[in-house]
């Protein structure tokens, strides 16, 4: 919090209100008019970064979310839940703007993910989906995606091309999300219709490994008072040096704004998204010598896919109750499906007579959810009080099942780095759903941001869950319930003594339900349900400091955290029963962030996790008997790491403006070395990972305001890197190869 930011309650109406261009202007003017003549005894009131000047001018297809004049620095978040600029935030967050995102190349969320600290991904495997599984700070977080502001169901491919903004939180907070987000959550911010301006924009590209890919963006003003916008997408591409497998996607998201009255603003979105990918299981670890066998993709043209599908209708009304209080409602309606087969080589065995395994999977998703906030700004007690009051329904519905692969195929697959990707033949058959799972969920919420004075800033929320659980396993004959109620806090402090900078502490709660992770039915080990088990509790303490340069185009943070998980269900291999709430484990460390301009010239984003785990408690302490396809053990997992987890993780993006008309960059992104294993149990001491550095370039130019060209190369070096790792090594994703791309924008 600086000296600036104390404001009066007539600046959330001009924050939170699409008016008019006439309106905007005279509220805008009005603004610096006042702060210029009363800087010194009303500077607590009126201040320029709550009116957010950069909605009151900018195009509609620029980024309202990022600092003006600093493509890399995002200034505020998307929800209005989060009432202060990410500068004055007491928590670590880490956000992708929109030129971000596009100058990396990278055109998958799973992707951009990767690369930021203390983000590693997981594999799918027997006890989970086949999808984009994300760990955040050693913690899993494939459940925890959100899309503007609401939980987005299913674990399902993301894709970039109709995203604004990613924001990515960091450590528990379920006051904001809910139930889960251990490590954090991910927030993506999707392109809405405005009114400012009316413009269509077409970008097509062409690359190697087949690479194709055309969005449309387009945004028409229909009235002073209402706008549509359509985003487009078709790709297709394979993986670079793994054909056959690759992806073909093609997506929509419509959007509509209308401002009904000067006070009420209605807007509705349709996502629809549908992906014929087929994926590559990569590599497998040698246990023996520790070493990867370099397999050829077992990919078979015959029998693999991964088909997803995605339709989600939302709908979000604000109203401007008064000058000082304003009500959001957002409800949601969506569907998702994945369904997948996958082939993997495992060598010739009675158990897979040719060499080859499928894993296979279905996945139906229904989703209804529906927020409403109440959003108070106003002095109490001579202190201004920014309360957010609501309140959050949810239902999630998953069906699930498996598919039947029968193959006619003879003989064995005898090289498995020479793979016929012709050998298999024969049919695959969808089974029935062999379950089907309910989540409900009821939520209460009371935040209040307090700035007592120049100074200092209290913030302070909880929030009431209750759920009702019910799973229904066919496969067992089985059906469990479960209900409960979660109470959930987060509590910071931001010092501000300096006029650019601030310290603050921050901590914060989560709560993880028994079976939370949906894809994972009765796995208890892999965040399914676990017989008798109940809820996970988190808590995480930070202390931290966000620094405002460079005439605030540049923010620096650095933060040092503790996140210890209590009351962990413990579950061996895919078993149902578990050991019930016996295990703890931690995470500590220290994450730096630089957003924004380094120079006039030279923008840039960096950011570095260092951190450390341990398991502190575990029903596995030497002394009970585990028994599995290895035979009987007695493993000891107390002292041990977390698996999925880099202790170091890096990532820098830099871009330089030469001229007017042409900019260049690039990204470095370092993983250090990362252990296979269930989630939540001990990291494997044979199943290992090494570090790696990879190096991106992109350059831009602009011919005319119109048109422009963008040239990226991925992974310059061609370095040969593993992203995930399946916990018995079969499993090892291949980072993607060296690859380029050119890219042709114009602009109506």
């Amino acid at each position: 919090m600086s000296h600036q930011k104390m404001e009066t309650a007539f600046s959330l109406r001009s924050d939170f209100s699409e008016k008019s261009p006439v309106s905007k202007a005279g509220t805008l003017a009005f603004a610096i008019s006042a702060a210029l003549a009363t800087q010194g005894v009303y500077a607590e009131e009126v201040t320029l970064d709550k009116l957010m000047v950069e909605e009151q001018g900018i195009a509609a297809d620029g980024d309202p979310y990022a600092e003006p004049d600093a493509p890399y620095k995002a200034k505020k978040l998307s929800d209005a839940r989060q009432t202060r600029d990410i500068a004055d935030t007491p928590h670590t967050m880490t956000v992708m703007t929109k030129e971000a995102i596009a100058e990396s190349g990278k055109t998958e969320l799973k992707d951009l993910l990767s690369a930021q600290p203390g983000i590693t991904l997981g594999t799918g495997e027997g006890g989970n989906s086949f999808g984009d599984r994300y760990i955040i700070r050693g913690y899993e977080a494939r459940s925890d995606v959100f899309t503007d502001g609401l939980r987005e169901p299913g674990l399902i491919t993301r894709e970039t091309f109709a995203l604004e903004q990613i924001e990515i939180s960091k450590g528990p907070n379920s006051t904001f999300a809910g139930r889960g987000s251990t490590g954090g959550s991910v927030n993506t911010v999707t392109k809405k219709a405005n009114v400012d301006d009316t413009f269509t924009t077409v970008e097509a590209g062409l690359g190697t490994d087949k690479y194709k890919r055309v969005t449309l963006d387009t945004n028409q003003v229909l009235s002073s008072d209402t706008a549509v916008r359509l985003n487009m997408l078709y790709t297709d591409s394979d993986t670079p040096n793994r054909a056959p497998t690759g992806e073909q996607r093609q997506g929509v998201l419509a959007s509509v704004v209308h401002q009904a009255t000067e006070d009420l603003k209605v807007s509705a979105d349709y996502y629809h998204f549908k992906a014929d990918d087929v994926s590559d299981t990569g590599y497998a670890i040698n246990r023996g010598t520790g070493g990867v066998n370099k397999y050829d993709t077992a990919a078979q043209k015959g029998s693999d896919f991964q088909h997803g599908k995605a339709d989600i209708f939302t709908v979000t009304v604000n109203y401007d109750v008064s000058d000082d209080i304003r009500l959001e409602n957002k409800t949601r309606i969506g569907s998702t499906k994945n369904e997948y087969v996958v082939t993997a080589y495992q060598g010739v065995s009675d158990r897979f007579p040719t060499g080859l395994r499928n894993f296979t999977g279905w996945q139906d998703n229904d989703y209804v959810g529906n927020q409403t906030n109440f959003v108070i700004d106003k002095d109490i007690a001579g202190m201004r009080n920014t309360i957010v009051a609501g309140v959050e329904y949810a239902n999630e519905k998953v069906k699930a099942g498996n598919f039947t692969v029968d193959t006619t195929a003879t003989g064995t697959v005898d090289d498995p780095y020479n793979i016929d990707s012709n050998f298999w033949s024969g049919t695959v058959t969808k089974s029935d759903a062999t379950s089907e799972t309910e989540i409900e969920t009821i939520s209460f919420y009371l935040m209040d941001t307090v700035t007592v004075n120049d100074c200092l800033e209290v913030f302070g929320g909880l929030l009431y869950d209750h759920f009702d659980y019910k799973l229904e396993s066919y496969s067992n004959d089985e059906t469990y319930k479960d209900n409960d109620g979660l109470v959930n806090g987060h509590l910071g402090v931001v010092f501000s003594p300096w006029d650019h900078g601030n310290v603050y502490a921050s901590w914060s709660t989560s709560s993880n339900i028994n079976g939370g992770e949906l894809d994972a039915g009765t796995n208890c080990g892999y965040g399914g349900h676990c017989d008798g088990g109940k809820p996970e509790e988190a808590v995480n303490l930070e202390l931290g400091t966000k620094w405002n340069l460079m005439d605030e185009k540049l923010l620096l943070t650095a933060a040092i955290f503790q996140t210890t998980k209590d009351k962990v269900n413990e579950g061996a291999d895919y078993d149902g029963e578990g050991v019930g709430n016996t295990g703890e484990n931690r995470v500590r460390g220290i994450e730096l962030g630089l957003a924004g301009n380094i120079t006039p010239k030279l923008s840039g984003q960096f950011g570095m996790a260092i951190m450390s785990s341990e398991i502190l408690d575990s029903y596995y302490d030497g002394t009970k008997a585990l028994s599995g396809r290895g035979g009987v053990t007695y493993p000891d997992y107390i002292g041990a790491d977390k698996p999925n987890f880099a202790d170091k993780s890096a990532n820098l993006q830099l871009r330089y403006q030469a001229t007017p008309q042409f900019a260049f960059g690039g990204t470095v992104t370092y993983s250090s070395e990362m252990s296979g294993g269930q989630p939540d149990g001990a990291a494997s001491d044979t199943v290992k990972l090494p570090s790696y550095t990879v190096y991106d370039m992109f350059a831009t130019y602009d011919f005319s305001r119109s048109l422009s060209v963008t040239a990226n190369v991925q992974n310059l070096t061609d370095e040969e890197y593993y992203t995930a790792v399946y916990r018995g090594g079969s499993i090892v994703y291949i980072g993607d190869g060296r690859s380029a791309k050119v890219s042709l924008k114009y602009k109506f």
